[in-house]
């Protein structure tokens, strides 16, 4: 879900609407001109923003939370889920959009007096409505990605092909798309229209690209952590992919080997002054005694820096049991920035000290933007928590 600030809230959803969204509103007067073009525009705005809000409130009533972002072309609702949804729940939400946009773009289009025959060219408004309301609605219907018709049919697809269903419709998407296309090379009254069949295309490659990133970047993550941990058990450092090093943490720990706590020092502080994003793995795999031997080398009070490496540092410290040190300095750094991560470094800091209002006050708010699955992961991994997983008001607090 964004993270940006929301130009308004609608019945309470965040509202976000990016440049692109304008941008495409004054492309519309221009191509339509301003009679034509400017009814086109507002109603398409309205609509859009309809249709947005019926699946954000068929998300919210599966327990999800849901935002709303307008875009070029097209509009957004995420939503995170509070619990495991249904394959027929999730093509709900992704039907109650197009829904909405058609029966009420239908019953203001009946409100303007329009016709069930295509409307007068000279009637702005009715043609305006039409297109801007059920006809867009139906062809966000049309069975392809990433349109909600093609989201409905990966749902169904996904209860014989659960695994493929993604890649099925991907496949299924260029295949029909191209055919399309290649009709406008026979039909000339289809090629005003190719601009739409493009559009496709277009998301499936990015869909495609995205999904191939996410995984080269879950493999190097996977291969740095990996030599991070061999590096701790034997000080062989040659098997980083490139583009990692290892950590500060370690080499800190090399140069305490060897003699030299104040270069070792010098490491770990030139570390939290680099305003770069980190190229390491955290130190998960360092012995506990290691560990320590290295964290009582940084001063006190605890030097600051990005978020990341503020959260490894609170994690270290909770490993060692230093759940004051942990608690405060999780705290602290929680007011700089506002992650999910650290507001459970927190909570997990009381609950271990035995101060059950502040870990319930902390997870909350970790709950407030933390993906409910990855919230259940990293709780049920922290024993800090095992006095507690039997409160209810615990359980109500992981669940959101």
């Amino acid at each position: 879900m964004s993270r940006s600030a929301a130009a308004f809230r609608l019945f309470g959803f965040p509202v976000h609407v990016r440049s692109g969204f304008l941008l495409f509103s004054v492309l519309i007067v221009l191509v339509n001109g301003t009679d034509l073009g400017l009814w086109l525009a507002g109603w398409m705005a309205a609509f859009t923003l309809l249709h947005e809000l019926g699946h954000a409130f068929a998300a919210r009533a599966t327990g999800a939370r849901a935002e709303i972002s307008l875009d070029f072309m097209a509009g957004y609702a995420a939503f995170v889920p509070t619990r495991t949804l249904s394959r027929w729940e999730r093509a709900g939400i992704s039907f109650a959009g197009p829904a909405v946009q058609i029966a009420v773009g239908t019953a203001v289009y009946l409100a303007v007096h329009g016709s069930f025959t295509w409307p007068n060219a000279d009637d702005h408004l009715q043609i305006a409505v039409l297109w801007a309301g059920p006809a867009i609605g139906l062809f966000n219907l049309i069975p392809i990605l990433p349109f909600d018709g093609g989201n409905i049919l990966e749902q169904a697809i996904s209860a014989f092909a659960p695994t493929r269903a993604r890649t099925i419709m991907m496949v299924f998407t260029i295949a029909l798309v191209a055919g399309a296309i290649g009709l406008t090379f026979v039909y000339d009254g289809m090629r005003p229209y190719i601009v739409f069949m493009i559009f496709p295309l277009l998301s499936v490659a990015q869909m495609a690209t995205a999904g191939k990133t996410a995984s080269n970047r879950a493999s190097t993550e996977q291969t740095a952590a990996r030599a991070e941990a061999l590096a701790w058990v034997t000080g062989d450092v040659t098997a980083f992919p490139a583009g990692q090093l290892p950590s500060p943490w370690f080499r800190a720990h090399q140069q305490l080997q060897q003699g030299r706590p104040d270069i070792a020092r010098e490491v770990l502080l030139a570390d939290f002054a680099d305003t770069r994003p980190p190229s390491w793995w955290p130190p998960d795999a360092a012995p506990l005694r290691a560990l320590a031997d290295v964290v009582a080398l940084l001063p006190r009070p605890l030097p600051q820096g990005q978020p990341f490496r503020m959260f490894v540092l609170s994690e270290m410290l909770l490993r060692l049991g230093e759940f004051h040190d942990a608690g405060h300095y999780a705290a602290g750094a929680y007011g700089h920035h506002r992650t999910a991560l650290l507001a459970l470094h927190v909570s997990r800091a009381a609950a271990a000290l035995g101060d059950r209002p502040t870990a319930l006050a902390w997870l909350r708010t970790a709950a407030t933007t933390a993906p409910p699955d990855a919230l259940r992961f990293a709780v049920s991994s922290a024993t800090e928590f095992d006095g507690l997983r039997h409160d209810p008001e615990f359980a109500a607090a992981v669940s959101g």
